[in-house]
Parts: structure tokens; sequence; C-alpha cells
């Protein structure tokens, strides 16, 4: 028996990813369950990489932006703790304290349809989970590499965590696209966005009187808190914009 080093993570809310499911990599195996992130690596396997823990972190971290696209929930992840367990038994725990944080969190209400037999038709639930996981898979697969889809998250994190300006940071996915492609036409052929719902961001953003948009000095008038159906829909369109450039960079790997 080898030595094993655990290095383990905290994070909040405890539910994020709903369900407990487990990542099995060559020489290591990570576990995410009820708020706690385990990963057991071989010492061999550790030691011969200085940037293992560091890429793990960052692997986390995709993991859970790619989450955040679906529940747009704010979330805390902590530092790691490392521990060297030894095959005689003895333990060398390593800790790095960090302050606490409270994370509050709305519930979300799921539909679970039947037929007459009892058999499962739909299942909110589960098939919410299953794309969670899919888009976490893909974020992780590509965030490292690509920094326009690393700006793309990066937004919406920021939208999620400053609601007082979330407009302003939804519109700057939509604008980072059009950039990267050099104009609108080029950019909604690439995510496959529709006129309509590009227009549509562009107006949520920036011709409405809200507190949350990029124009609030502009209006002329009396400002008003965007409502909760017209922050959904500037979350979907811009989810929609993510959705469809991980899809892209997936065709083009395809092809490479």
């Amino acid at each position: 028996m080898s030595t094993v080093v655990e290095l383990d993570w905290t994070f909040s809310p405890p539910d994020y990813f709903e369900e407990p499911f487990e990542i099995s990599r060559d020489g290591y195996s990570i576990t995410i369950a009820n708020g706690k992130v385990q990963a057991k690596i071989d010492s061999g396997v550790y030691d011969a990489d200085p940037s293992l823990r560091q890429n793990l972190d960052e692997g986390l971290k995709d993991r859970f932006l790619g989450v955040q696209l679906l529940s747009h929930r704010s979330y805390e992840l902590s530092k790691s703790t490392m521990t060297r367990l030894h095959p005689e038994g003895r333990k060398d725990i390593f800790l790095e304290l960090e302050p606490a944080r409270i994370v509050i969190s709305g519930a979300t209400v799921d539909i679970r349809l039947t037929d007459r037999d009892g058999n499962v038709v739909s299942d909110s639930r589960a098939e919410r989970i299953e794309r969670k996981r899919s888009l976490a898979e893909l974020v992780a697969k590509h965030r490292s590499t690509d920094a326009l889809l690393d700006s793309l998250l990066s937004s919406y994190d920021a939208a999620v965590r400053d609601p007082n300006n979330e407009l302003v940071h939804l519109y700057e996915i939509r604008d980072a696209l059009s950039v990267r492609c050099g104009g609108e036409a080029a950019a909604r052929a690439m995510v496959g966005i529709t006129s309509s719902q590009w227009s549509r961001m562009g107006q949520l953003c920036n011709d409405e009187p809200l507190r949350q948009g990029r124009h609030r000095g502009k209006s002329g008038g009396a400002l008003r808190d965007a409502s909760e159906g017209e922050l959904t829909e500037g979350r979907q369109i811009a989810r929609a914009m993510i959705e469809g450039y991980l899809r892209h960079l997936e065709r083009s790997n395809s092809t490479k």
C-alpha cells in the first residue's frame, strides 16, 4: 500500500450539484457530495506534478461555473486542505483556514410525470441534473484553453454576484461575442441565436429604464427595477449564447 494524498474542499450551497457524483482519472479520483469535495491521489502521481493541485482547483471551478449557467446561484468554494495518509496509518495534515461565508438561495420546484402504469414519463429534476453534469463537463473541457469562454463565464458569474448591475454583466456576453466575430450577424450564426433574441437582449440592457441596466443615466425619466420576468429573460438569452458557444467549440474540435 502506497502513500495517498487527499485534497479536501468544502462548498456552499451543499446541494449545488443536487446529487453526489464521482470523477475518475489516471492516478486519482474525485467525489463531490453534500458540500464536500475530496480528491484521492497516489503520492507518486501528486509529487511528480507540481501543478496538479492548482489544476484540480481550476477544474472544480469549471464545474461550478457550468452548473451556474442553469441554476443562476452563487457559490462559495473553499481552498483545498491536504492530508498525506501513510501506509502505517500516520496522517500528515496541512490546514489553511479561511473565513466562513453564508449563501442564501431559493428552492426549485420539480415535476415528475408518470403514466397510468407508474412508468416515469418526465422527471424535471433528473433532466436538470443530467444537463448540469453535461455543461460542467463541457466547461471543464474548454475553459482553460479558450479565453473567450473564460470571459463569458466570468461575466455570467459577475451577473449572479452583483445583482444591482446584472444586466450590465449579461450584456458583456453579447458584446464579447460580437467583438470576437466582427459583428452581430456572424456572432448570431456562430452561437445559434435568433435576431429577435439578440435585439431583446439589447432592449433589456440598453433601452429599458432599468436600474440594473447599462444606460440608467440616459433614460430621461424615472428608473424602475427590472421585473423577475425581464431578468429571467435576460439570463435565458445569455445562457443560450454561452451554450451556443460551447457547441461551437465542440464542433470545431470534432473537425480537427
